[in-house]
Order: C-alpha cells, then sequence, then structure tokens
C-alpha cells in the first residue's frame, strides 16, 4: 500500500506542478498579450498621421520620413476606407486566388469586420470647403494572434505530459507488482515441489503396505490437490495456451472440493444449463478463481450461509455469477476489491482477488467485477469470457 501512496502523491504533485505552470504561462502571456496589442494601436496611429500627412501634402513637402513610417509596417494588416467604406488602399493582406471585383468586395467586407470591432483611426484631410475622411481599418499582427494563442497550445502540451507521466507510472507500478506476483508464485511452486513429491512417494509406499486402509484414497486426494496447486503456481507469469475445456465440470469440480472442506452449515448450488457449456480455457487456472471467490464468500457469511453458483450460456459469452448471503462490501471499498494488498480479514494477504483478476482478464481475456454488493445482504460476482 506504500507503493499506491506513493504513486497518488507523485500523480497529485504533477497535476499541482501542471496547474501552476499553465497559471503562470496565461497570467504572463496575458500581460505580454496586452502590452504588444497597446503598441501595435500606437503604431498605427503613427501610421495614420504619416498617411493623414502623405495626403495634405504638397510639392514641397519632404515626404521621405513620412513614406518610411508607411513602409515600416510589414506586420499588421491595414485596410483604408473613404466614408462610404470603398477600399482606398490596404498593406499586409493575402487576397491569392481572388481577381478584380472579388478582390475589392473580399477588402471590403474584411474592413468594415475591422470597423465595426472599433479597429480604427479616423483621419481627415483638406481644407474646410472640402473636407474628407478615411477610416485606417486594422487586425492583430499575425505574430500577436500565435502569441495569444501560445498558452493554450502550452497547456494543452502539459495536460498531455501529465497524462502520459501518470500512464507512465502506473504501467511502472504494475509491472514491479507483475515481478512481484511471478517472483512469489514461482517461488512458492519451486518450495513446494519437492515436499509434495515426497508425499506422493510415501502415500504409494502406504498403499502398497496397506492395501486395505479407507483413508490412504483421501490423502491421495490431498497430495493431488498440492500437486494441483504446484502446477497453478507454476503457470503464473507464463501464458498456458487454452483448450476447449466445459464450464460445467469445473464448477461442479469446485462445488466438489468446496463440500468436502467447509462446514455442512454452508450450503453450495451451481445452476448450470443442461448442455456442457465449452469455452476455452486453462481449467485448472480457472478453477482456482472460482474456488478463490467462493471461499471469500464462506468468509463473508462467517461460516454459515448460502453460495450460488450460475453459469449463462449467452450467443456471444459465457457468464458465470457466484452470489452469496454474507456481510457484503461497503461502498468505500468497491474500488479497492481487486487492489494487490487489500483485505478487510485480520489474516490474508489480500492477493486472492488480485491473481483473479489477473488469471480472468489477462490470460482469458475476459471481465471480472462485483455486480451487486450490499451491506448485510450479499455480494454478486461477475465474469464474462468471450465465446
Amino acid at each position: 500500500m506504500q507503493w499506491t501512496d506513493r504513486i497518488r502523491k507523485v500523480k497529485i504533485l504533477l497535476v499541482v506542478m501542471a496547474v501552476v505552470i499553465a497559471i503562470v504561462s496565461l497570467v504572463a502571456s496575458h500581460y505580454l498579450v496586452r502590452d504588444m496589442s497597446v503598441e501595435e494601436k500606437n503604431n498605427m496611429k503613427l501610421w495614420a498621421e504619416a498617411l493623414n500627412a502623405l495626403n495634405d501634402a504638397d510639392e514641397n513637402t519632404d515626404l521621405s520620413l513620412v513614406l518610411s513610417v508607411i513602409q515600416a509596417n510589414n506586420t499588421i494588416p491595414v485596410i483604408v476606407l473613404d466614408d462610404e467604406k470603398n477600399v482606398v488602399d490596404y498593406r499586409n493582406i493575402e487576397i491569392e486566388g481572388k481577381d478584380g471585383n472579388d478582390s475589392l468586395n473580399y477588402l471590403k467586407k474584411l474592413g468594415v469586420s475591422y470597423f465595426k470591432a472599433d479597429n480604427y483611426i479616423k483621419i481627415e484631410f483638406g481644407d474646410d470647403e472640402y473636407r474628407e475622411y478615411q477610416y485606417v481599418c486594422y487586425d492583430e499582427s499575425i505574430m500577436l494572434k500565435r502569441l495569444a494563442a501560445y498558452p493554450y497550445i502550452q497547456l494543452g502540451v502539459m495536460v498531455v505530459f501529465v497524462i502520459v507521466a501518470i500512464l507512465a507510472l502506473l504501467y511502472s507500478k504494475r509491472a514491479e507488482q507483475n515481478k512481484v506476483w511471478v517472483g512469489l508464485s514461482k517461488e512458492t511452486a519451486h518450495q513446494l515441489g519437492t515436499p509434495v513429491s515426497s508425499l506422493m512417494a510415501w502415500v504409494e509406499i502406504l498403499r502398497e503396505t496397506y492395501p486395505d486402509d479407507t483413508l490412504i484414497p483421501e490423502m491421495n486426494k490431498d497430495v493431488e490437490r498440492l500437486q494441483r496447486i504446484v502446477d497453478r503456481f507454476s503457470k503464473i507469469g507464463s501464458l498456458p495456451e487454452p483448450v476447449e475445456s466445459s464450464m460445467n465440470d469445473v464448477l461442479r469440480h469446485v462445488v466438489d472440493y468446496m463440500n468436502r472442506r467447509t462446514s455442512n452449515k454452508v450450503d453450495i448450488t451451481c445452476n448450470c444449463p443442461a448442455h456442457d457449456v465449452i469455452v476455452k480455457m486453462n481449467a485448472s487456472l480457472f478453477e482456482w478463481v472460482i474456488e478463490n471467490l467462493c471461499k471469500n464468500a464462506v468468509d463473508a457469511m462467517e461460516g454459515s450461509g448460502h453460495i450460488d453458483l450460475t453459469l449463462i450460456d449467452d450467443s456471444h459469452q459465457v457468464v458465470v455469477e457466484v452470489s452469496d448471503n454474507g456481510k457484503g462490501i461497503k461502498k468505500k471499498d468497491m474500488k479497492n476489491v481487486f487492489a494487490p494488498g487489500f483485505t478487510t480479514k485480520q489474516r490474508g494477504w489480500g492477493l486472492g482477488l488480485s491473481l483473479a483478476k489477473r488469471i480472468v482478464e489477462e490470460y482469458h481475456k475476459g471481465k471480472i467485477f462485483v455486480k451487486m454488493s450490499e451491506v448485510g445482504v450479499g455480494t454478486t460476482f461477475r465474469i464474462e469470457l468471450k465465446k
């Protein structure tokens, strides 16, 4: 659980850092865009004054400074309109693909849109008798628009970065868990292998020495059971080839095993279709999943109650449901029931359901989840396998 807490803290830290960086970027960009916008507006006032001076110039006026100011504008889109909103001049606007009236109409509509947005400067020239007015309509430069959009692009990149980082952390966490599970399983299988082999040999000696003893067959069943457990542990970490098996037989084996090893106060029933439901699976590992669910149900019922195993054969999937009338699962624990290390028992490793989920989802490409649980009423686990 310490690793889980560490991952959670790192995720929160990454999100907080991303939010802080985004806020700082947005604030800094806002002030920078505002200052550049004011500077562009002042430049346009100067440009408008230069244009006004050009219109009022005579043959004795030195136009070198005026023309240099007008020609210095290479970034800000400008359209000059007269009183009737006809285009007089324009700069820094692309009109490729438009000829004649099309280009004039395009420039006029664009200039009017600048005018309506209140981005214009009114200039006047001529004497009192022949006073004329023009409107220098302008828009933000490409650089200013890009700068205004930059923080939002940066924010999107930051969100992608945080998501990728969190996914990487989760993948790292899962990879480490897998290594722990595989290592623990392989070591358990290795440690159990030798004594189980010795027990099998001793059972054979006892069977030959005491052929009429009725307890020896039961001992042999337990030893075979241990051998199956060793086999299951040895398969964790590998991908055993699934073969077509009868789900009916798997559930009956589990019911038979649980009935022999639980109290008479626990009633276990198996509701299966009359026909065999054939599924591609590893029967040994799948039995382990159902046994885990049944053992958890027995613990939840505290040794007295009813367990229902239900097999449903749909057209596109096979469903197994394990229901009990135990104490149920609290809502706050529902999302953690399959987490490694999570357990509500005083004794237990909290690996049973996490291994069951791994077997169902990774080995059999199915789904396992809590279909229903209510405190004091019971719990139903549902497993779905594709046909």
